[in-house]
């Protein structure tokens, strides 16, 4: 019993090896609790379901960086809330490409949750490979912020001077790999990511992916991509490992359950992307300026970013107000499937 113990109290990656077994076991409750409680009858989820799925997933992010805050002192709680509110804001231009990928390929709503689920699962690895990489490049080469820094700069410069341009699926290099390299159904087959038909050269049976499974592979492509400038803007907050990790799979949980409401009126968050834009921008300098000691209040941090992107909301809401709301499903583009 006390090696038991003493084992649980030991650290991971600076952490004790209970914090990593008590968020363990409740993401792994959540996924559980909603692919055989919530959606175990898949369904069309409205924009009135989405919001109180996201309220849900939002209450347990706050109880447990609440719980965080008294383990581990003020400091490690805020840092875990804006790691979170950061990782939900630039993931949020993340769910409106995944939206033009679900209305590319004629994925109807009853079928999205099914895709974002299991993209969920890719979600929680990959996150864990980049973040180990991105701590251990840290700690080995603490130098490297600078690039981090300058990296986000860039990224949030080009996003504003791109704001306006469209993604063109069809010309995507992994759509373009997908299409050509492996046998992809035209139709949907029901809820099935692959499915087993006959080679229209050959004769025999073999298997095909179904569009659900270019969607999903999609976007977890799309995720990747994303995490790529999310993940080191986290580490202008913080360097815990923990915290990082646990706020940016807290936030991805979230928003993936905020998604049919966002998908909804996608065009009423037009000028969301400069908000965006202008966080980045902001969390590249202040990760640029870690390496020569110059902090930036946490709590300051996560006022700016709250102002921000509330900013950019009500903004958009605003100039969008006698528009009437586009979804993606009103506007989609057949991807040319070939088999």
């Amino acid at each position: 019993m006390e090696s038991l113990l003493a084992a649980l109290s030991g650290d991971f990656l600076g952490t004790p090896v209970y914090f990593w077994i008590a968020f363990i076991t409740i993401v792994i409750a959540l996924l559980v609790f909603d692919l055989g409680v919530l959606h175990k009858d898949e369904h069309e989820i409205g924009a009135k379901e989405s919001l109180t799925l996201y309220g849900f997933y939002v209450a347990i992010a706050l109880a447990f960086g609440g719980w965080v805050w008294w383990q581990r002192g003020a400091q490690a709680g805020l840092e875990f809330y804006t790691g979170y509110l950061l990782e939900q804001s630039l993931a949020m231009d993340n769910m409106f490409v995944i939206a033009t990928i679900f209305g590319f390929l004629a994925i109807p709503r009853i079928y999205q949750h099914r895709v974002l689920f299991w993209g969920i699962l890719g979600v929680i690895l990959f996150r864990a490979v980049l973040i180990g990489l991105g701590a251990a490049l840290v700690n080995e080469f603490n130098w490297i912020l600078f690039g981090f820094g300058a990296f986000l700069v860039f990224t949030g410069i080009r996003m504003f001077a791109h704001q306006d341009e469209e993604p063109n699926l069809e010309e995507n290099k992994v759509f373009q790999f997908i299409s050509k390299r492996f046998r992809v159904t035209k139709q949907l087959h029901g809820r099935n990511f692959t499915v087993r038909q006959p080679d229209p050269k050959t004769g025999k049976v073999v298997l095909w992916l179904t569009p659900l499974a270019v969607a999903l592979i999609m976007v977890e492509v799309v995720d990747l991509v994303f995490a790529v400038d999310s993940v080191p803007a986290v580490f202008a907050v913080t360097q815990d490992t923990f915290i990082v990790y646990t706020s940016n799979i807290f936030a991805i949980l979230g928003l993936r359950s905020l998604y049919f409401a966002l998908a909804a009126a996608m065009n009423r968050f037009r000028y969301l992307q400069v908000s965006l834009a202008i966080i980045l921008v902001l969390v590249g300098i202040k990760i640029f300026l870690v390496p020569l000691h110059i902090h930036i209040d946490t709590l300051l941090s996560l006022l700016v970013t709250i102002s921000i992107l509330a900013g950019g909301i009500i903004f958009s809401l605003y100039k969008t107000r006698n528009e009437p709301d586009i979804s993606a499903e009103q506007q989609p583009k057949t991807g040319q499937l070939e088999p």
